[in-house]
């Protein structure tokens, strides 16, 4: 199927914007389940632990279903480990890498969740919370790769994780506080190049040798998806095979079987997610057809944040041939883009779309992962979209209700004397 034709038929589209309205979000649960079996299938010489970057999309339901499936957590908050332990997970199966440790780190380690340190001072507040447990170490391998620079984890300009030259002063803290290390964690960027990560892969083993005690390595995620017609999407199985080499090597020089872990989000759920709009106005200039939808960066701050690039489909009530086109959102704002240019969020990138009026539907794809996790929520006071679940039995089912004005100002309080 044309990644320019969301998974959706429009009589499926059509009913789901009858009951649920519109704006609203659409997963399916078909592909998420495909593509959880593609990650499990991962190549591994000694064991693999398959992570959800949960930040990726929260929803309960998408929890509970990839942990049906078998697999674990990535959490980047201590909201998140709440969060999936509400939807299910077993603590033993969250791992927690965050850029703010908690205040209830200690009784999060309590509960059994595992943790990486991503910094000398995190490590020191884990010693002080829980001596002599173990404990995993994020490093920055010195090298990182992504879809923008602002998707970019390593290197020299990247705060996320322990820098790599300093591995002796990490394994005195955690000998300080009698931590046992037992697992590397590197991660590089989302939408990173296959041979970068590699690359990466074999330093990464270099870190695990200085560590005795090492069982694992999380080699992260970041596999690219292909949203639009024409991108390359990462084939686990391609960039699988080298590293299952490499562990293979380790194992024979050092005398160490490490288990792999490994953390996608975008790959489990961009493709198998969608936004289901309507449009609302068609305005012209001299130069420019504008069609604006009755979403945006409400429900998809990607383009405008990043420049990305997601597959729209307009399905007009009547045939009216086709244009170039600008597709805006609803915000008063003018950086509610939705086709800007590649990693060019200012930049306008017309496309050629069929001719459409108000009232008619519009899907935009590609948005399972970093959209309803990662939106401008509320702004110009639009309320939470509504997500609903696609089944493999064709049933549709709404696994979010759309905000009320009354939740959007629940936390307000007006003072008495105003």
């Amino acid at each position: 199927m044309s990644r320019e034709t969301p998974f959706l038929t429009q009589a499926q589209a059509g009913a789901i914007a009858q009951a649920h309205g519109t704006p609203c979000y659409v997963y399916d649960q078909g592909r998420l389940e495909a593509q959880a079996d593609a990650m499990l299938a991962f190549p591994a010489a000694f064991g693999l632990t398959v992570r959800f970057a949960m930040k990726a999309c929260p929803s309960a339901a998408v929890l509970r279903l990839l942990h049906r499936k078998g697999l674990h957590i990535d959490a980047s908050s201590g909201w998140e480990v709440r969060r999936a332990i509400r939807a299910g997970f077993e603590p033993a199966r969250i791992s927690l890498s965050t850029q703010e440790l908690p205040a209830d780190i200690a009784e999060l380690l309590a509960l059994g969740i595992e943790v990486n340190a991503c910094s000398l001072h995190q490590l020191g507040r884990i010693g002080a919370a829980a001596p002599g447990r173990a404990v995993g170490l994020r490093f920055n391998p010195g090298r990182g790769s992504g879809g923008t620079g602002k998707t970019n984890v390593g290197g020299s300009d990247s705060s996320f994780g322990i820098w790599h030259e300093w591995s002796a002063e990490a394994a005195a803290l955690a000998a300080r506080h009698r931590l046992r290390v037992t697992r590397i964690h590197t991660h590089i960027g989302s939408g990173s190049d296959p041979a970068v990560w590699q690359a990466v892969s074999e330093s990464s083993l270099a870190l695990v040798a200085r560590f005795p005690e090492v069982v694992a390595l999380n080699l992260g995620g970041g596999y690219k998806v292909a949203r639009m017609e024409g991108e390359k999407g990462t084939d686990p199985q391609v960039v699988g095979l080298p590293v299952r080499a490499a562990f293979e090597r380790f194992a024979a020089e050092h005398g160490r079987r490490l288990r792999l872990e490994i953390e996608p989000g975008t790959f489990l759920v961009a493709n198998a997610g969608a936004v289901l709009a309507r449009v609302v106005d068609v305005v012209r200039t001299d130069t420019r057809t504008f069609v604006k939808l009755d979403s945006g960066m409400t429900e998809i701050l990607r383009p405008s944040l990043y420049g990305a690039q997601h597959p729209v489909a307009l399905w007009p009530a009547a045939d009216r041939g086709r244009a170039p086109t600008v597709v805006v959102g609803h915000c008063c704002e003018s950086g509610d883009l939705v086709t800007c240019a590649p990693g060019e969020s200012e930049t306008l990138a017309p496309r050629d779309l069929p001719v459409v009026a108000p009232g008619d539907l519009a899907v935009i794809g590609g948005a399972g992962a970093y959209c309803a996790a990662m939106s401008a929520k509320n702004y110009n006071s639009f309320p939470e979209a509504p997500e609903v679940l696609l089944g493999v039995d064709g049933q549709v089912r709404l696994i979010r209700r759309r905000q009320t004005l009354d939740q959007m100002l629940a936390n307000e309080s007006v003072p008495g004397d105003l």
